[in-house]
């Protein structure tokens, strides 16, 4: 049979969303590369998604339905009917909803698949149900975004399309080459026509190295460099006071009450950043024409991480950067694309509920009352590595009377845990719609292959389960037409506009943006350096930065801090089931300062132990000036089999951030040993 090619849409977690040309023959798909004909993908997909054939058809997949046999965690299954396995589910879940009720109950669906229908469903079954509900995101995103939105509200930012016709671009605590590069050739387009790159980042990224300019910045202090630039724009007369008058709340309260502290040389003791260098930012910055900040999570992974967020954020309507064509800034774009997914997410249920954090998953596992979690199902997610302190995360995982069910494709660490193994389809032999969270573009996906060996597609889940256990919305009876429909149906804003039916030729389409840049959404309608909402909630209702109390106290114990970061080959552990991948990225490692090694007597390649007051983790050492002294750098997730039975996550606190609950990886504190 000669080769065919299919449109379809990558649905890993990452903000490119790219359109993929998928090549199948003989019912195997044998290429993926990218399409030609959609303007961000332009062409080309990541080296990741290059050997996405190999994840489709990787022996390792899990093709049946497994029960436990053995110790949880010992990974000890044998395979079961589909039908024995569902069967099992509905009975276990029917008791516990008799005796104790849906609360004792815990169910989600995470980024591995971010289709809409595929991820969404899930969530929408578990909300009708009525079970307790997890708070998810913590452990990645709600932190950056809570922040955006006290700042913007419920808004998209400037098209990122526009960059090339920047004249400054800075990237903020991304590293565009790992987790967002279909926007390089866009950034080097601009350069070409004579733009600035700038990163701002504590590590000496792949980006960094191909910049103009990189400033390190000191972990946990992004907040102190952005106010010491609004400081200089205010000192040198570069702000634009007529923008600030028409379109902004609250900068005269700032300008007098905190700005006036971050002088170049405080920031440059809190930051590390030179007081010459802070200058030389903020006029770079406000001498632009359009100024264009694309502004990554990373930053915002701390203690005072919304701050950071809010302060970057706050930096293009200093200068009235968000009102002009190749200026302004961008965190993320999906909201703006106005969907009704509550329809899917929420078709019935309790407003209002119990909820789970998911950066607190072990705590809720081992201490939660009245009712006690008796019963959890994870589809596309993998606590047992992502989440912090990670220990207690398997200690819960580990209680014999907690019924847990696992959807995926590959027997991660998570499903070790399992009582049911259910195998999970990937996004190649699933159709779904999908709209992108770092461009404007909307993509109906096609399936690629059928399911491999018996697996079954989350969306296929949602809906049996919602029979089996009497759950009656409409939605869970519908097909891929009609559920698309639906969240169209309640949508707002310039999506009102796309006929969904349009989208059934499987074609990119871009969201139709208003002109002029973004529209705040904030309680007042402008951008707002002020938040009374935030006051409201008790937290500070301007941007600010101040030590911190428990991480100066971690500091005078431990000498090193954390920094993580997604791997180039391994960015998350939904890429561990490709054998190449794996050997690319070598084994898991640690990066340290050679100064930093030499005090302890290391050299590159040992085998070193990271501890703290929450255990010990081993891998690999490198040594390397990419990071700056007093850090111990550590790339990517990695399943805890690959670094003896350990997760640097085990490390991390389970500590809120300021704003949006958000997780501390960056305020963890360690040392390294032999």
């Amino acid at each position: 049979m000669a080769p065919t090619t299919i449109r379809t849409v990558c649905a890993h977690d990452c903000p490119d969303q790219c359109s993929l040309i998928a090549t199948v023959e003989n019912g195997r798909v044998v290429r993926v590369q990218g399409d030609p004909e959609h303007p961000f993908t332009a062409g080309f997909a990541c080296t990741k998604v290059n050997r996405e054939h190999e994840l489709v058809h990787s022996p390792e997949r899990v093709k049946t339905p497994l029960r436990r046999t053995g110790k949880k965690g010992a990974a000890e299954f044998v395979p079961v009917t589909w039908d024995a396995a569902l069967d099992e589910i509905e009975t276990r879940w029917t008791a516990i909803v008799r005796e104790d009720g849906p609360l004792a109950i815990l169910g989600y669906a995470y980024s591995a698949h971010q289709g809409v229908f595929n991820r969404g469903l899930v969530l929408g079954f578990f909300h009708a149900l009525g079970a307790s509900r997890l708070k998810a995101g913590t452990v990645c995103d709600t932190c950056a975004y809570d922040a955006w939105e006290a700042v913007a509200g419920d808004v998209g930012g400037n098209d990122p399309e526009s960059v090339v016709d920047s004249d400054l671009v800075i990237s903020w605590s991304a590293d565009l080459h790992t987790t967002n590069v279909h926007m390089w050739p866009l950034i080097e387009e601009a350069r070409r026509r004579g733009a600035t790159l700038i990163v701002i980042d504590p590590r000496r990224t792949e980006s960094a190295k191909r910049a103009d300019w990189h400033i390190p910045v000191n972990v946990g202090t992004d907040a102190a460099l952005a106010l010491g630039m609004m400081h200089v724009l205010a000192r040198e007369g570069l702000v634009d006071r007529d923008y600030i008058a028409r379109a902004t709340l609250g900068f005269d309260r700032l300008e007098r009450e905190v700005l006036p502290r971050f002088t170049p040389s405080r920031v440059a003791a809190i930051t590390g950043v030179a007081a010459a260098d802070v200058e030389r930012l903020a006029r770079s910055y406000g001498r632009a024409r359009a100024p264009y900040i694309r502004l990554g999570q990373g930053m915002t992974r701390s203690a005072q991480g919304g701050a950071a967020m809010r302060a970057a954020a706050l930096l293009p309507g200093v200068v009235g950067a968000y009102a002009k064509w190749g200026g302004g800034a961008v965190l993320g774009t999906a909201t703006e694309f106005g969907l009704d997914l509550g329809a899917i997410r929420r078709p019935s249920g309790p407003a209002k509920t119990r909820e789970v954090n998911h950066s607190r998953m072990g705590d809720a596992l081992l201490t939660m009352k009245d009712p006690p979690l008796r019963a959890l199902y994870v589809a596309a997610n993998n606590p047992a590595v992502t989440c912090p302190d990670a220990r207690a995360v398997r200690r819960g995982l580990a209680r014999e009377d907690l019924f847990t069910v696992v959807h995926d494709p590959f027997l991660t660490d998570t499903a070790r845990y399992a009582d049911i193994v259910l195998p999970a389809t990937t996004y190649l032999e699933t159709e779904d719609f999908h709209r992108s969270y770092g461009s404007y573009y909307m993509q109906r996906a096609a399936q690629v292959v059928a399911p491999q060996g018996e697996a079954r597609s989350s969306l296929a889940m949602a809906q049996e389960l919602a029979r089996r256990m009497g759950v009656r919305d409409a939605v869970f009876s519908m097909s891929m037409d009609e559920l698309i429909a639906t969240i169209f149906r309640g949508a707002r804003g310039p999506i009102t506009s796309v006929d969904p039916a349009t989208l059934r030729d499987h074609q990119p389409m871009k969201l139709p943006l208003p002109e002029g840049g973004p529209r705040w959404a904030t309680p007042s309608g402008r951008l707002e350096f002020y938040s009374e909402t935030l006051a409201a909630q008790g937290i500070a209702a301007m941007p600010d930065w101040a030590p911190d109390a428990m991480e100066t106290r971690d500091a005078g114990r431990w000498p090193l801090k954390l920094l993580t970061a997604p791997g180039y080959y391994q960015s998350h552990t939904a890429f561990s089931g490709n054998v190449t991948l794996r050997r690319r990225a070598g084994a898991p490692e640690c990066m340290l300062h050679p100064d930093e090694a030499a005090k302890r007597g290391l050299r590159d390649g040992d085998g070193v132990t990271l501890v703290n007051d929450l255990g010990e983790v081993r891998m690999r050492l490198r040594v390397s000036d990419e990071t700056a002294p007093g850090l111990v750098l550590v790339v990517g997730q990695r399943p805890s089999g690959e670094s003896d039975d350990t997760t640097v996550n085990m490390l991390c606190s389970t500590r809120y951030s300021d704003i949006g609950e958000g997780a501390t990886y960056q305020s963890t504190y360690l040392d390294v040993r032999r």
